[in-house]
């Protein structure tokens, strides 16, 4: 089996030859960074579209966490294009950091269409060194289809547990590895390389949920779903909180 995907995976690796070669050059990072902000803004409204009920769901007791002002306070990691933001509750306090600085204008657009918010600033900065972030500064922490492409899992929540207050709360909704045993895994595997390189640093088999298990959460809530997205090497995703 090894043999047949690593024989697929240079079949591909053949098609996409130029993507490949400007990586080995350096260019294609620089090329990726710009145009995947006008991807994900189209993506979002498809995948809010197909996951707007899980997504009310998982973010419906957000408010119990709401410090003693009474106003919540949240830290949005890989904030993207801002899609989860019709999803927060009124009057909540949003901080946003992405490592993508093209992501600015189109979260500009999303604060202009969502007044309900208290929009805060915009960070430049990757999850893993969150030091413009003072420490138990947040109520809540929000990451979605964020963990398949940061370099360090493991890091970024331990970042996430240093910003949180007591008692706050880690909220995630993450694309993951299929089970082993299924073609779904195995095609997984066979364009994960390629699939990185499109997808910006995106991991088609990185199993998260091990990194959440193995983090030092007082509470970990967690659910293994199907996703109903049209693509079916995304479908596999977990949902859930923890609590710190």
């Amino acid at each position: 089996m090894a043999l047949i995907i690593f024989t697929l995976r240079l079949a591909i690796g053949i098609l996409l030859f130029p993507m490949f070669l400007l990586n080995l050059l350096g260019l294609w990072n620089q090329i990726c960074k710009k145009w995947f902000p006008y991807f994900l803004r189209r993506f979002t409204v498809m995948y809010n579209e197909q996951m707007a009920s899980k997504k009310r769901e998982l973010f419906s007791n957000l408010p119990e966490f709401a410090g003693p002002s009474g106003k919540l306070s949240l830290l949005e990691v890989g904030c993207g294009t801002g899609a989860n933001f019709k999803f927060y509750p009124a009057g909540c306090r949003v901080t946003c950091i992405d490592p993508n600085p093209n992501f600015e204008k189109f979260l500009i657009k999303s604060v202009a269409e969502n007044r309900h918010l208290q929009f805060e600033r915009f960070v430049v900065a990757a999850g893993e060194n969150m030091q413009q972030v003072a420490d138990g500064s947040v109520d809540v922490v929000v990451c979605t289809l964020v963990l398949c492409s940061v370099q360090n899992p493991e890091q970024i929540l331990q970042e996430v547990c240093r910003v949180l207050r007591p008692g706050g709360a880690f909220y995630f909704l993450e694309h993951v590895a299929a089970e082993s045993s299924t073609w779904n895994y195995f095609w997984q595997q066979v364009l994960d390389p390629a699939w990185y390189l499109l997808f910006d640093g995106c991991n088609l088999t990185r199993e998260s949920w091990k990194a959440l298990e193995r983090a030092r959460f007082s509470k970990l809530e967690l659910q293994h779903l199907q996703a109903p997205l049209p693509v079916e090497l995304v479908r596999p995703h977990i949902c859930g909180y923890a609590v710190k």
